[in-house]
């Protein structure tokens, strides 16, 4: 484990994954920020995060506006990303597949949720289009669809970007403005004697750190790093299944990310196809739980691929992986901002499976917090702590 070079900074952040980097990043980016930034990360191969696990999609349909609008400041950010970074050359341009998203409804209930949804999504200068079966069918004739009533789906941004590169480069650029990201592990905090701030964190090698914010960017390991400061909050990690297979007989187009009601998900993934979905016991799990239940593939994922696309009835499993998606059982929603009673303690949690898609927004978000005590661009404060305080709950049912 590393040592921290000095014995204060103005901002520690707890996890260097992709929001411990996005906050970094957007920090070293802001003009009116000049502190010291620390970010600790207790495995720099990021092996088991969940920004390793990602399946790196993008999408607009969300039920709630302002989740609209975070997507659609990360479309603008990812196809802009090396102008947002200064223009470096070395500095790669990611690319937005714009396949789509394609939620399919089999009863009148969830029809109508989506015409709603679409109707915000809309509103918003989304994409997105309400359609009847006749019309699913007309544009993508491989599906069978005889218990489907009505779907949306938007083409317009919406579909897989390579979020590895954003991760990668801000990290690789904070560092570079003198961001100090530290092999080590935050193991307990020192609160002030009246228990609103923490003053210091531990390390597990035995340094103790003053710091002015903590940031939590712990992912599904949140509740822990709350805990130190004696906070409780309602995130835990849960299991994701990823599938890559191929087809014998390939689709004839990109296959949109499809939300089947059966709750498997699949789409398009180059030359291959990818598809996913939570175990049917769909609750909480150890931390280092990603052991793998291979009878998930033959007795669910794949009769379902069949049944919904017959022309998958013959395909072939390429690679598999289990992640942990950071739960909010609260809502399902991000939850953001400094907590109600320790005021330095700041969250960018809980994000329940759209996170990195999220990342530019709430980073550039956060980084405005620490700096001025207030969102400057998106008003981000719908998702701060403080409905989990009230229990007001902000529930986003657009959840995969």
């Amino acid at each position: 484990m590393q040592a921290p070079e000095h014995a204060n900074y103005d901002v520690v952040i707890v996890g260097g994954a992709i929001y411990g980097s996005a906050v970094a990043w957007f920090l070293t980016d802001n003009p009116d920020f000049d502190g010291t930034i620390l970010v600790v990360e207790r495995d720099p191969t990021y092996e088991f995060a969940s920004t390793s696990h990602t399946n790196s999609c993008i999408r607009q349909q969300f039920s709630e506006e302002i989740n609209v609008r975070i997507s659609q400041f990360a479309v603008d950010y990812i196809k802009n990303f090396r102008a947002y970074l200064g223009g470096d050359a070395r500095i790669p341009q990611p690319l937005i597949h714009s396949f789509g998203y394609l939620y399919l409804a089999d009863n009148e209930g969830f029809a109508a949720a989506l015409r709603e949804a679409q109707k915000i999504q809309a509103a918003c200068g989304a994409g997105t289009q309400h359609m009847s079966r006749d019309e699913i069918a007309q544009a993508y004739p491989f599906y069978q669809l005889d218990d489907i009533i009505a779907g949306n789906h938007n083409t317009v941004d919406e579909g897989y970007f390579d979020g590895h590169t954003l991760f990668d480069w801000w990290r690789r650029m904070a560092k570079e403005r003198g961001v100090t990201f530290l092999t080590n592990e935050v193991v307990a905090m020192n609160r002030n004697a009246a228990g609103t701030r923490v003053e210091s964190v531990i390390l597990k090698s035995g340094e103790v750190v003053g710091c002015g914010t903590v940031v939590n960017a712990s992912g599904p390991r949140a509740l822990l790093t709350a805990r130190m400061a004696g906070i409780d909050m309602p995130v835990e990690p849960r299991k994701r299944y990823t599938f890559v297979f191929a087809a014998e007989k390939p689709l004839d187009r990109d296959l949109p990310l499809t939300i089947d009601p059966s709750g498997v998900h699949m789409r398009t993934d180059g030359a291959y196809y990818m598809a996913g979905c939570p175990p049917d016991d769909d609750g909480p799990v150890d931390y280092a739980d990603f052991a793998a239940d291979h009878s998930i593939w033959e007795d669910k994922v794949w009769p379902i691929l069949a049944t919904r696309i017959p022309q998958f009835e013959a395909i072939k499993l390429r690679n598999s992986w289990v992640g942990h998606y950071a739960y909010n059982t609260f809502d399902q929603n991000a939850i953001l901002g400094a907590h109600d009673a320790v005021a330095n303690f700041v969250f960018v949690n809980g994000f329940s499976g759209h996170g990195l898609q999220q990342s530019p927004a709430i980073g550039r978000g956060t980084a405005e917090l620490i700096t001025y005590g207030e969102y400057r661009t998106l008003d981000l404060t719908p998702l701060n702590f403080t409905r989990i305080a009230q229990g007001a709950r902000f529930v986003e049912k657009a959840v995969i």
